[in-house]
């Protein structure tokens, strides 16, 4: 599957490297304009985005996997799935801060939404996801005659007066609606660590900006992130309850910081080093 023109691991590594290092130079700006407070925000927000993320990718993966989708029809999908995926986080993040400023206990149900999300994750296996086939995807259908093939990377033709939708539009709504879900527990986890509209979208945007690369280094070296999807949702967990108890008790931005980088880093070593060792005959 992973062929052609697929981004080699090298290059993924180098792309992967210099969006993280944009990210943290744009958390110093916000240091040196504003404040510590505003960079420990939105370098919080930016590792909890950016692995859930990590999380989504694999997702991706198994819907590229069902649609049998080559590696330069990939390409094209992720392109046009980041420019979606950036519009619909700031419709997201408008909408969440709406709601939190006409009825600030709705936090409480944010909260206990993550704690569910962690445990979900957790605990789910990925035979559980028809990715191929889920209600938008089902929808485009319904609305459209689809061809049985790709058509180059067109996502419609026209034939006999009529237009077809390809499979290439199905692949890239399974990808938005997927991000749609996985934005419900990412934008909710920000709340619990900042307000400010400005960091959340911010650090949604770096994050998703490296997404392309991301992926492809993931494609190559996906046992390296066996375990991730326990340390993401102890992170999912522990913004929850801190969501939760975020009048009574005060979590310092340090703090908060160090058990979101410790929990992933964490789970990426222990696949690095147990994950082939599980690989076995199924």
């Amino acid at each position: 599957m992973f062929t052609g023109n697929m981004m080699s691991p090298k290059r993924a590594s180098i792309w992967v490297l210099f969006w993280v290092l944009s990210a943290i130079g744009f958390s110093w700006l916000l240091f040196y304009y504003y404040d510590r407070q505003h960079q420990l925000e939105f370098l919080t927000c930016y590792v909890i985005e950016w692995s859930l993320s990590l999380d989504n990718l694999f997702v991706f993966l198994m819907i590229f996997e069902a649609f049998g989708v080559d590696a330069h029809k990939q390409l094209r999908v992720l392109h046009w799935g980041i420019i979606g995926a950036m519009v619909l986080r700031m419709i997201f993040i408008m909408l969440g801060v709406t709601l939190v400023k006409m009825f600030e206990p709705i936090l409480y149900l944010f909260g206990a939404f993550l704690i569910f999300s962690a445990y979900k994750m957790a605990f789910r296996n990925k035979g559980e996801k028809e990715v191929g086939d889920n209600i938008m995807v089902r929808l485009v259908r319904k609305r459209f005659p689809v061809t049985k093939n790709f058509v180059g990377d067109a996502f419609f033709v026209r034939r006999q007066g009529l237009t077809l939708a390809t499979p290439m539009l199905l692949v890239l709504v399974a990808i938005e609606s997927s991000d749609v879900i996985f934005a419900v527990d990412s934008i909710p986890a920000a709340f619990a660590i900042t307000r400010k509209p400005f960091i959340i979208y911010s650090a949604n945007i770096f994050a998703i900006l490296g997404l392309r690369s991301l992926y492809f280094l993931l494609a190559h070296a996906d046992r390296m992130f066996r375990y991730l999807k326990y340390g993401v949702s102890i992170v999912l967990a522990f913004v929850g309850f801190k969501m939760l108890a975020g009048h009574y008790v005060h979590v310092d931005q340090y703090l908060s910081l160090g058990v979101v980088v410790f929990c992933l880093a964490g789970s990426i070593i222990a696949s690095s080093l147990f994950g082939r060792e599980c690989d076995g005959p199924s």
